[in-house]
């Protein structure tokens, strides 16, 4: 596991240099897990080589592009290639299961609740892609949710400092209450979707 290390070393450093760019190119390419690459900018804040706003936002077009980039896969590939090369992006078959599972169970809405979901994270974008979710309405709902996302990790990444590797243990807190606020919109949009179709079904 020693050259996995490494490999995430070498990514940091490139991140580093590269500054916003780094953070965003980083979040694109999957490789290493987001709250990493997100933290590490975070850290790069409280050295004073980039700013707070700047980082979120970089950190965001980033990570929407990463997901827009999984939607396409699965909307033209389909999963049996993203089963066969998930792996690669940081997405397994069990990944893959669960946010089929979550996807029909709740239908589009769930692409914002997800996001904060472990199992279905990474991979909720592969059922909007295969059911050819609209473009639009697919980059709104993962853009809402990967602001905050990235909000969070840049901001425990810069209060850590040179303690930003343990991001993990502090973030436990934080996203409880996130993800509580993600289902119960989550449920508003499922109150509000049931209540049109019902006037659609009696009109």
């Amino acid at each position: 596991m020693d050259w996995i290390s490494n490999l995430v070393g070498v990514l940091l450093d490139w991140v580093q240099q590269l500054g916003y760019m780094g953070i965003m190119l980083g979040l694109m390419i999957e490789i290493i897990p987001s709250e990493i690459v997100l933290a590490y900018g975070g850290y790069l804040v409280h050295l004073g080589h980039i700013n707070f706003i700047g980082a979120v936002f970089f950190g965001t077009v980033g990570g929407v592009i990463a997901q827009l980039f999984i939607y396409w896969i699965g909307r033209y590939g389909g999963r049996p290639i993203l089963e066969k090369y998930g792996k690669y992006i940081l997405i397994q078959k069990k990944h893959i299961d669960a946010s089929e599972a979550w996807f029909q169970k709740y239908g589009p809405g769930v692409i914002f609740t997800a996001r904060f979901i472990p199992v279905a994270r990474h991979a909720i974008s592969v059922p909007a892609g295969i059911a050819k979710m609209p473009v639009g309405k697919f980059l709104l709902l993962t853009t809402l949710a990967v602001i905050p996302w990235s909000v969070l990790f840049v901001y425990l990444g810069m209060l850590l400092g040179e303690q930003w590797q343990h991001v993990d243990e502090k973030a436990g807190p934080y996203i409880m209450p996130i993800l509580l606020g993600a289902l119960a919109l989550l449920i508003v949009y499922l109150v509000v979707k049931s209540f049109s179709n019902r006037r659609k079904g009696g009109a």
